[in-house]
């Protein structure tokens, strides 16, 4: 089958590398155009960008999806489907173009969890397992029919990082065997119960920075969730420390408020929040590179009693 394949970021390279090395003929690859970024104004590519090009695909960049001359040199190509994985949401007159329709790899189970960060509000909601789910795409936003799904497990250990990066690999066999079944006329389309839908919707600055009142289970989560990035923070004195991985000391309340650094010694930092204890076991303060706890105990600034957050 011919085949356009949409997608950014490093999740989606493991979908196209599987796909090119199928039965199926990958034409071209649609991703977004280079920018320049940082002091230096550096050319950065995507991800799908660099991979395409390792493969010898045709890239062809989209600045606008709505561009007449990108809906005609799509439509030139003739392709029977497109596969679409972690890109934007397409306008009807490209998913007017394929022949057989538009797939999209999805990293929940649907309904559960539709919108942009799925992986990470699983895991910032404390679940022990989540998903993949391969649909029709439609003009609402992870709403079309589904193809097929592949339950995963999410263990006490798992971040955004080590899920995404599980997730891309099981997606790309998920995403081949759907376009498989696809071809052969074997899958079945099912329906959304869109009334047990939940949504998953991109993190917002705000939920980055630590509310120690929390407890320190949802703390935990929330900090396993957007770890590597956003990643989470905290502060003292004005100076950001970004938190990159914890553990649940206690369940106990205690009197000390919360934010309260209630232990340290030389290899360990407690932490009180609004139910239990946390220990912090890797962090990164600002402007400086990431340290286990007992290396950053060594020249720490903090002291006993200090107060985080402020």
């Amino acid at each position: 089958m011919r085949v356009i394949f949409m997608g950014n970021p490093e999740f989606a390279v493991p979908c196209l590398q599987r796909l090119n090395a199928s039965s199926h003929e990958v034409v071209a690859v649609v991703t977004n155009p280079p920018k320049r970024m940082g002091r230096g104004k550096k050319e950065r590519i995507s991800d799908v960008h660099r991979a395409a090009v390792d493969l010898k695909l045709p890239v062809i960049f989209a600045e606008s999806l709505k561009e007449a001359s990108l809906i005609s040199r799509l439509t030139d190509l003739s392709p029977g489907l497109f596969a679409v994985v972690a890109y934007r949401i397409l306008p009807k007159k490209l998913l007017a173009i394929p022949v057989v329709g538009s797939v999209n790899l999805h990293g929940s189970l649907l309904p559960a969890y539709r919108g942009a960060a799925p992986i990470q509000r699983a895991i910032m909601n404390g679940d022990s397992s989540t998903g993949l789910t391969t649909f029709l795409l439609d003009t609402k936003v992870d709403t079309g029919k589904i193809l097929i799904q592949k339950k995963m497990e999410i263990t006490s250990e798992d971040t955004y990082g080590t899920m995404s990066e599980k997730m891309s690999i099981a997606g790309a066999e998920l995403l081949t065997k759907t376009m498989d079944a696809i071809e052969t006329k074997t899958v079945q389309l099912t329906s959304q119960d869109h009334s047990s839908a939940t949504s998953a919707p991109k993190i917002r600055p705000e939920e980055r920075e630590i509310n120690w009142s929390n407890s320190a289970k949802i703390i935990r989560n929330i900090v396993r969730g957007i770890t590597p990035v956003p990643g989470a923070f905290t502060t003292k004195d004005s100076t950001r420390i970004k938190i990159l991985k914890t553990g649940v000391v206690s369940s106990t309340k205690h009197k000390a408020t919360p934010g309260t650094v209630t232990e340290l010694t030389k290899t360990s930092l407690i932490v009180q929040t609004g139910d239990g204890s946390l220990s912090i076991l890797s962090l990164q303060r600002e402007g400086k590179k990431k340290m286990e706890i007992a290396d950053f105990l060594k020249g720490s600034f903090l002291k006993l009693g200090d107060i985080l957050g402020t």
